[in-house]
């Protein structure tokens, strides 16, 4: 779509707030209002509207793309898109474990071990640990305390959760992130590790740090857009 109008602005709409280009309201791709919960978030949103060129570019606006998932897929569906996100607690990246070389080990501990403690303190839980890739259990009282860590977000927050869980591969990351115990960039450190290991290891590859870059910056994407929502 070509760009076809002068003025962004936001205005209140009820309880939230909503964008406007000139006169017309912004919808959703399922042509819902795109109103938003905070005036920082719609000043945000706003701000992508009004740096688009001559078309239209998905890509270059994260947050319009976030709130339009918040409003079309997740707030219909909540309860199920929460517990597919809560699936992660079975298998959290923190819990999986290299079996070498020590140097690999000591920066997992060193990125991993904290964000464990945080966890086992914040939801009086705890975690079992393995090395290597098979499965292993964790405790029931686990998955139900962190499953209603996640149940009761509002749509929003699901989705910007959503992208910090599924490209970060930890939800105990995520919820740090979500309670502000950890950064964003200290998060992706954590979440990207194994993948930089790789990269020393064998060599810069320009198609793996291009998509490792791609991730990234969707990550720090769904980390403002969950802050703006404070």
């Amino acid at each position: 779509m070509k760009r076809f109008w002068k003025h962004v602005s936001v205005e209140p709409e009820g309880d939230a707030w909503a964008i406007r280009l000139d006169d017309r309201p912004v919808k959703t791709p399922a042509r819902a209002l795109l109103a938003v919960p905070t005036p920082a978030l719609a000043g945000a949103i706003a701000d992508e509207w009004r740096g688009i060129g001559e078309k239209i570019d998905a890509r270059a606006m994260p947050l319009t793309g976030l709130a339009n998932a918040a409003i079309d897929r997740v707030a219909p569906a909540r309860a199920a898109f929460a517990a597919s996100l809560a699936e992660y607690a079975q298998r959290d990246l923190l819990c999986y474990r290299a079996d070498g070389p020590r140097a690999l080990i000591e920066r997992q501990e060193q990125h991993w071990d904290g964000l464990l403690a945080w966890a086992r303190r914040r939801y009086d839980v705890e975690f079992v640990v393995t090395s290597g890739l098979m499965h292993v259990a964790q405790p029931t009282a686990t998955i139900e305390r962190l499953s209603h860590a996640v149940s009761v977000l509002d749509p929003f927050r699901l989705a910007g959760l959503s992208p910090l869980v599924t490209i970060g591969g930890s939800l105990i990351a995520a919820l740090a992130m979500l309670e502000k115990a950890i950064s964003p960039e200290a998060a992706w450190d954590a979440a990207s590790i194994d993948e930089c290991w790789q990269l020393e290891q064998w060599g810069a590859d320009a198609e793996a740090e291009a998509a490792l870059e791609n991730r990234h910056r969707d990550f720090l994407a769904a980390a403002r857009f969950l802050d703006l929502l404070n």
